[in-house]
């Protein structure tokens, strides 16, 4: 029984193709929505055993490797950071999805949670495993990043119970910029409404990947952190409200204030006269 074991890591939000093809000798422009696969050849002057091994980048920030060990998934990264600056600085993996690929001529074929089973590889199959478990693992690192911003609002919103808002135009202004980089980076930059060129032509293909994509919650963990968008941006919307509700409050003590001083003055010049 043949096995490819998978390990996809989300390490930085975006990752040029088109310069590492480059240093690879690879002489095709990449599109976003493309994918680069790092072979044997590729990998013989980075992995010291590249057999049977390949690395396959997507631009939104993800990298699968096949049957690497850990120090090799290390080795590539620091490599591939000598070319892609948005890797040079990483030294762990944080946000990570394995799964296997099992070819086995006597088991019935089958998408299970760890593994997928088929009786003979057909050219497609890890290409798809390798995209679903790329956006499975910025999904992720998404994920995370809408929670940590859900605590921070929590913390403002305990202030405001208090009747204190303290956050500034510069602060409600990053904040809202988060918020739709979230969203954007769902949609556009890891692509989930689209689906590789190859499930367009091959009907096989396009089962195992709406397979997969159930398997891993790809549309339901999407549409989670629509809502949580959805929800973070009503919530600042009504901070924005209630600064500007408080500035405006301001201004009329001020102009108040400036009156009643401009009174004060010509009813001291009249006595003085």
């Amino acid at each position: 029984m043949a096995t490819a074991q998978f390990k996809a890591a989300a390490l930085t939000s975006e990752i040029g193709l088109n310069a590492i093809a480059a240093h690879f000798g690879i002489r095709r422009k990449y599109r976003w929505e493309d994918s680069l696969a790092l072979g044997e050849s590729a990998l013989k002057g980075v992995l010291l055993e590249p057999a049977d091994k390949s690395v396959h980048i997507f631009s939104f920030g993800s990298l699968v490797f096949v049957n690497c060990q850990h120090h090799e998934i290390m080795d590539v990264i620091r490599y591939l950071g000598q070319v892609e600056s948005g890797l040079a600085n990483v030294s762990s993996l944080a946000h990570t999805d394995d799964y296997r690929l099992e070819v086995s001529a006597e088991e019935e074929p089958s998408v299970n949670n760890d593994c997928l089973v088929v009786p003979r590889e057909e050219g497609y199959q890890r290409e798809l495993v390798a995209t679903v478990l790329a956006k499975s693992a910025a999904l992720e690192r998404t994920e995370l990043g809408t929670n940590a911003l859900l605590d921070e609002i929590e913390d403002i919103v305990s202030l405001l119970g208090q009747g204190r808002l303290t956050m500034s135009d510069e602060q409600l202004a990053r904040m809202s910029a988060r918020i739709l980089g979230f969203r954007l980076s769902t949609l556009s930059y890891i692509m989930l409404l689209d689906k590789p060129d190859i499930t367009w032509v091959n009907e096989d293909a396009a089962a195992l990947y709406d397979e997969l994509g159930a398997l891993f919650e790809l549309a339901d963990r999407n549409e989670r952190i629509r809502h949580k968008t959805d929800a973070l941006m009503d919530i600042t919307t009504v901070f924005a409200g209630l600064a500007h509700a408080k500035r405006g409050n301001r201004l009329e003590w001020a102009v108040i204030i400036l009156i009643a001083i401009e009174i004060v003055l010509s009813v001291t010049d009249m006595l003085l006269r």
